[in-house]
C-alpha cells in the first residue's frame, strides 16, 4: 500500500511477552463473552498512542495518515480498504479526535484495576476474567465506585468537571447496584462543560471548525452507494435533549400532550381570533392565522394583553389583591414569610435562617446595578439556599414569591441525596412544583382565607374570566413551547437546513400555533433567534412539560386534600385550594426528597398513580372555560381551526422542496 513507502517510526515490538500476549488473545478472542468490548480495546489503546505522538512531535503532520495505520496494523489488526495517502486524514473520521476528546480510559481502567502491571499484562488480565467472569471484581470496583461518588460529592459542581474523565474509567455499565449505576450516569455527561474553560480562542475556534466539518460529512450505505446522505454518527443535541427525560417513547408523549389541549387552544385561538377582528378588521382574517403582532408579546407565546378588551364578562370584577396588600402594609419581607408559612401548613420544611440572611428580597438601595428577575439558588452544600427577587407589593408578586419558594422548597427535600440527585426528577419538573403551589394561592377561597378578598367572585362569570386570563398565559404557551424545540430537532438531526431554518419555523407556527408573520419573511431573516432561549441553546421542551403536569400534580393533591371531587360543583379543581392539607403535603414531600434519585416516571407514579405525563388534568381545570367557549364561538358561527396563512414565509422552491421532507409528515399530524 502506499502507506508503506513513507516514513515510519519504529515502534519496538520485540518484546516475547507483548507479542506473546497479542497473538493468545486474538486467538481466543472467539471464545470471550463480551467480544464487542474486547475488540475495542486496541482500537481505544491506538487512537491515543496516535495522538501521543501526534502532541510529542515524533508524529508530524506530513506522517499522519501512514503513522495511523501502522498503529491499526501493528495493535489492531486491521487495514485500510483501499490505498491512503496523507491527503486522507482517516483518524479525523473518530469524533473524539476532531472534537479533542482524550480516549484512552479503559487502558486507565485497566491499570486502575491491576496496580503496577504492565499495559498489555493488564488486557490479559482483562480478558482473561471476562472469560471466566467478573464477580469478585465488579464488587471490589462497585466498592471503588461508592468511595470515589462520596468524594465527589464533596466537591463543588464546578470542580466535578476536572472529575469527568476519571469517572468514565470506571466500568460502571456493568455495576448490578441499580442506585451507583444511576449516579456515574449522570455524573458522565457533562455536556459542553466538558470543554477545558481555559482553552485559548484560536484553539477553541480550531475545535469548533473540526467539529463542524466533521457533523457535515457524510458517507455512503454499504448496501447502496448511490445513498450518500449518511452522517458518520447519529448523535447529536436532540437526542442529548431527549435523553435527559430517560423515557424511549418521550417525543411520542409529548406529542400526545399536544393532541389532549389542542381542542382547548383551538377555542381560544377562534374566540380571540373574532375579537382582533372586531377591532382591527379585515387585517384578521375569519380563519386564517392570528397575526403575531396582534397579541402583545413580541413571540406571541402569551396573549394576556389582549385580556382586557377580549374578557368574557367584562363587568365582573378582576381578582387582584394588590390594593388589599398595600392597605394591610405588606412589605416584601411579610410577603416572603405568608408565602413560608403556606409551605409550614403542608407539614414541609420552613427555610432555615441563612436564607433571611442572604437573600435579596428587594432592589438594593445602594445603587448596585442588579438583574431583578426573579431566581432560585441552590449553593449544594445543604444550608445555603437563596432567593433574588426585587420584590414589589403587588398580585403578581404574591404569587411570584410562592412560586420561587416552591423551588426553594424542592432543594431543601432532597437536599441530603447525593450531588448528582440534587434535581428535579425530569428538566420540567422545578418549574411545576413552583407553579403548583401558585394555582392554589390564586384561587379566591385562599385569599379569602388570608384576608385579602374580602367577598371573592366565587360566581360562574367570574370564574369564567380568571379561567380565561390564566388560559391567555398558560394555554396560549404550549404550543410555542413545544413548536419552539420540535424545530431545533430539525436544525440539530439535519433535517432542517440552514437554507431553511426560518421556512420551517414558520411552517411550525403555522401548523402548530395558528401564528402567521405580520409580513412577509424570508431566509435573510432569522425570527427563531429572536428567542433568548434559541441564541443562548438552552432546551425550551422543559417548560411545555412544566405548564402541563403541574395541573397532573395539581390534581393529585388536591384529591388528598378533599378539594377536589370531579362532577361536584362545589368543589372544582379551579377553586381547590390544599392550604393547611399535611395528607396532601405529605405527598408532596415524599416527591420531592428523592429528587433525580429514580426515574421520573417513578417519581410521577408516587403522587398520581400515573407513569406517563396526562394532560387530562389541564382540561379538567379549564373545563368550565372549554364548555363556555364551545357554546359562545358556535353561538357567533366561529370557524374553529386555522386555514394555511396567505403570508409569504416560504419560496416555492422551498415548498416544493418540503413535499418529501421529514418535516411534512411532521407538519401533517398537526393539520387542522
Amino acid at each position: 500500500m502506499n502507506i508503506s513507502k513513507q516514513r515510519t517510526t519504529k515502534w519496538d515490538t520485540s518484546n516475547t511477552t507483548y507479542n506473546t500476549n497479542i497473538s493468545r488473545l486474538y486467538s481466543e478472542m472467539e471464545q470471550i463473552q463480551g467480544i464487542d468490548k474486547i475488540v475495542f480495546l486496541p482500537f481505544a489503546y491506538t487512537l491515543d498512542l496516535f495522538r501521543y505522538g501526534v502532541f510529542r512531535g515524533t508524529t508530524t503532520p506530513d506522517d499522519y495518515n501512514c503513522h495511523y495505520w501502522r498503529l491499526r496494523e501493528l495493535l489492531q489488526g486491521v487495514e485500510p480498504p483501499v490505498d491512503r495517502t496523507e491527503e486522507d486524514f482517516d483518524a479525523a473520521a473518530k469524533y473524539h479526535v476532531s472534537a479533542d476528546v482524550e480516549y484512552a480510559r479503559l487502558a486507565k481502567m485497566m491499570l486502575k484495576i491491576l496496580g503496577e502491571l504492565a499495559l498489555l499484562g493488564a488486557i490479559a488480565s482483562v480478558f482473561v476474567v471476562a472469560a471466566q467472569g467478573r464477580a469478585q471484581e465488579r464488587a471490589a470496583e462497585e466498592s471503588s465506585g461508592r468511595e470515589y461518588m462520596r468524594k465527589l460529592d464533596e466537591i463543588m459542581a464546578e470542580e466535578q468537571k476536572e472529575y469527568w474523565k476519571e469517572t468514565m474509567t470506571y466500568f460502571w455499565h456493568e455495576f448490578e447496584d441499580e442506585d451507583l449505576k444511576r449516579m456515574f450516569k449522570k455524573y458522565s455527561i457533562l455536556g459542553t462543560s466538558a470543554l477545558p474553560e481555559d482553552l485559548n480562542q484560536r484553539l477553541i475556534q480550531a475545535i469548533n471548525n473540526m467539529k463542524s466539518t466533521y457533523a457535515k460529512a457524510t458517507i455512503c450505505d454499504y448496501k447502496n452507494i448511490s445513498k450518500c446522505d449518511l452522517t458518520v454518527e447519529p448523535e447529536n443535541v436532540a437526542e442529548w435533549w431527549i435523553g435527559e427525560y430517560e423515557t424511549e417513547d418521550i417525543e411520542d408523549q409529548l406529542a400526545d400532550l399536544w393532541t389532549q389541549v389542542k381542542p382547548l387552544y383551538e377555542q381560544i385561538h377562534a374566540y380571540v381570533r373574532r375579537h382582533l377582528r372586531l377591532k382591527y378588521g379585515d387585517a384578521v382574517s375569519a380563519k386564517g392565522p392570528i397575526p403575531a403582532h396582534l397579541l402583545g408579546n413580541i413571540w406571541a407565546q402569551t396573549w394576556s394583553n389582549v385580556e382586557k378588551f377580549t374578557s368574557p364578562f367584562p363587568d365582573k370584577p378582576d381578582v387582584d389583591v394588590t390594593a388589599a396588600l398595600i392597605d394591610q402594609n405588606y412589605t416584601p419581607l411579610k410577603i416572603f414569610q405568608t408565602a413560608d408559612e403556606f409551605f409550614k401548613s403542608l407539614n414541609l420544611t420552613g427555610v432555615p435562617d441563612l436564607f433571611w440572611e442572604r437573600s435579596i428580597i428587594e432592589k438594593p438601595d445602594d445603587g448596585r446595578d442588579m438583574v431583578c428577575h426573579a431566581s432560585a439558588w441552590d449553593f449544594f452544600d445543604g444550608e445555603d439556599f437563596r432567593i433574588k427577587q426585587c420584590t414589589t407589593i403587588t398580585n403578581a408578586f404574591f404569587k411570584t414569591t410562592h412560586h420561587e419558594l416552591g423551588h426553594i422548597q424542592y432543594y431543601l427535600q432532597y437536599k441530603d441525596q447525593p450531588i448528582v440527585y440534587r434535581e428535579g426528577a425530569n428538566p420540567g419538573f422545578h418549574e411545576a412544583v413552583g407553579d403548583v403551589i401558585a394555582l392554589s394561592v390564586s384561587t379566591p377561597k385562599h385569599l379569602k382565607v388570608m384576608g385579602l378578598l374580602e367577598e371573592g367572585p366565587e360566581d360562574n362569570e367570574s370564574n369564567i374570566n380568571q379561567l380565561y386570563k390564566m388560559g391567555l398565559d398558560k394555554i396560549v404557551f404550549l404550543p410555542f413551547a413545544y413548536l419552539l424545540d420540535l424545530w431545533r430537532y430539525g436544525v440539530f438531526r439535519g433535517t432542517t437546513t440552514p437554507e431553511n431554518y426560518n421556512c420551517h419555523f414558520w411552517q411550525l407556527r403555522d401548523a402548530i400555533q395558528g401564528i402567521e408573520p405580520p409580513a412577509p419573511r424570508s431566509e435573510d431573516d432569522f425570527d427563531p433567534a429572536a428567542k433568548y432561549h434559541v441564541s443562548a441553546d438552552v432546551e425550551y421542551m422543559r417548560y411545555y412539560i412544566s405548564y402541563i403536569v403541574q395541573f397532573q400534580f395539581h390534581r393529585s393533591l388536591c384529591q388528598l386534600a378533599d378539594e377536589y371531587q370531579p362532577g361536584d360543583s362545589t368543589k372544582q379543581l379551579s377553586n381547590c385550594d390544599i392550604y393547611k392539607s399535611t395528607k396532601a403535603g405529605n405527598a408532596l414531600k415524599d416527591m420531592l426528597k428523592v429528587g433525580s434519585s429514580r426515574p421520573w416516571p417513578d417519581t410521577m407514579e408516587a403522587l398520581t398513580g400515573q407513569r406517563n405525563m396526562d394532560a387530562s388534568g389541564v382540561m379538567e381545570y379549564f373545563q368550565p372555560l372549554y364548555d363556555w367557549l364551545k357554546t359562545e364561538n358556535e353561538r357567533t358561527g366561529e370557524y374553529i381551526g386555522w386555514e394555511p396563512s396567505t403570508v409569504q414565509y416560504c419560496t416555492p422552491e422551498q415548498l416544493n422542496n418540503l413535499k418529501n421532507s421529514p418535516l411534512k409528515s411532521q407538519l401533517n399530524k398537526f393539520a387542522n
